[in-house]
């Protein structure tokens, strides 16, 4: 039994849900290690690419391209995404893959115009082909680690599961740098945040479904599986699925509009080490289903590998000898007054390299500056225990958590 994580302002009962199943599938950074790349990858991308998706968390000013589009100094770090869900565009309908991200929130496919290797590997939109296709002409940046994912703006028909989206503002990629995207699973990206973290112009995916009054509540919903099966879960719109998880309710308020960030107040390691609890304002979290590992400042992470005995790798990963995973420390989080917490065998990922079973740990130093304390990021290897809700209704400051046991799980 599960103990069940959710985020929302309110749980009503709902009449109809836009439900999209989710795949799991290898990461780009297992892709690499099977292809015996990795080292030479992460080489060449030494900046901390992790904690370079946060830098601008609280940003003192816009940045723009010359071009007069708008950019990002943010890096979105999808090398450990894994679990994918399928949307369509247009008319006839365009069938993409695509990480459903909450820590980011444009939405961006790659176009039939663009020139980079990683496109051919994708598939690409092919507005000619689309008789609902609106074109803007404006242009969007996104900078990644290895250069700006450049791309033109447009509007078209989408759908997510069984709901149906008229004039969606997207991005259309005619450029995707580096090396990783050649070897990425998914399209493009789904973002799920609040509408400020928006680069491209135009409303977000959630706030247009909101605002042509498609969902019955203002409520997504995340179960992911990480069993080591393809399935990897769903993503709901429009409400939850209350056979995934039990009550009670913990409800957390928002600490700030952009990702889904909210208060946390200790991390504990089996009783032994604790970080936070210095500060009486605790640190901040993000939740973020766009990202795999679970991060934090450099000083706690380092504490962390080492009281659970993980070893450091010449290229940052920490590896666990997979026989001592049964008797590993319980790692806890402290969100408003509940423990959520990781054995061993949920904070650990396992890969098979050449026949071979190598673990490694689920933790990653970031270090995020903040006015509001230290930041932690809660990903995947944190949500793949925990049934999480994202309310915008009601009180839109409100980002809550609950506790209690899951279900067995119903397919």
């Amino acid at each position: 039994m599960r103990t069940s994580l959710v985020l929302l302002a309110c749980v009503g009962f709902v009449q109809s849900l836009g439900r999209v199943p989710l795949s799991r599938l290898p990461s780009v950074r297992s892709r690499l290690r099977a292809a015996n790349q990795l080292d030479e990858f992460l080489r060449e991308h030494q900046p901390d690419v992790f904690s370079r998706r946060y830098a601008q968390c609280y940003p003192a000013t816009q940045h723009y391209l010359r071009m007069g589009g708008r950019s990002t100094e943010r890096l979105y770090n999808f090398m450990d995404a894994q679990f994918f869900g399928q949307i369509s565009l247009g008319k006839p309908e365009q069938n993409f893959t695509v990480v459903f991200d909450t820590g980011s929130t444009d939405l961006w496919v790659p176009s039939s115009y663009c020139v980079s290797q990683a496109c051919a590997m994708h598939h690409k939109f092919k507005a000619f082909e689309s008789s609902t296709y609106g074109h803007d002409g404006r242009v969007f940046g996104i900078h990644y680690g290895s250069g700006h994912l450049l791309g033109v703006m447009a509007r078209e028909e989408l759908k997510v599961g069984s709901v149906t989206v008229q004039n969606q503002v997207f991005g259309e990629a005619v450029y995707e740098p580096g090396f990783a995207f050649v070897l990425a699973q998914f399209d493009g990206v789904l973002g799920l945040g609040f509408p400020q973290l928006a680069e491209e112009l135009g409303s977000p995916v959630f706030d247009t479904m909101i605002a042509q009054g498609l969902l019955d509540e203002p409520v997504f919903s995340f179960y992911l599986k990480n069993n080591g099966s393809s399935f990897g879960g769903e993503l709901l719109f429009g409400g939850v699925d209350e056979t995934r998880f039990v009550s009670p309710i913990n409800w957390i308020p928002v600490t700030q509009k952009g990702y889904w960030q909210i208060r946390l107040d200790v991390v504990k390691v089996q009783g032994a080490l604790s970080f936070c609890y210095r500060s009486t304002q605790g640190c901040q979290a993000v939740v973020d289903t766009g990202t795999s590992l679970i991060g934090g400042p450099a000083r706690d992470v380092l504490l962390l590998q080492q009281f659970i005995g993980a070893t450091p790798t010449a290229v940052g990963e920490y590896l666990v000898d997979c026989v001592r995973i049964s008797s590993l420390p319980v790692v806890s989080f402290l969100i408003n007054n509940v423990e959520y917490s990781l054995t061993g065998e949920q904070y650990i990922r396992r890969e098979t390299l050449n026949n071979k079973e190598i673990c490694f740990s689920g933790f990653q130093s970031i270090d995020v500056p903040s006015p509001v304390g230290p930041v932690w990021i809660l990903g995947d290897v944190f949500l793949s225990q925990f049934y999480s809700i994202y309310d915008r209704g009601h009180n839109q400051d409100l980002h809550k958590l609950q506790s209690g046991s899951s279900t067995p799980e119903k397919r």
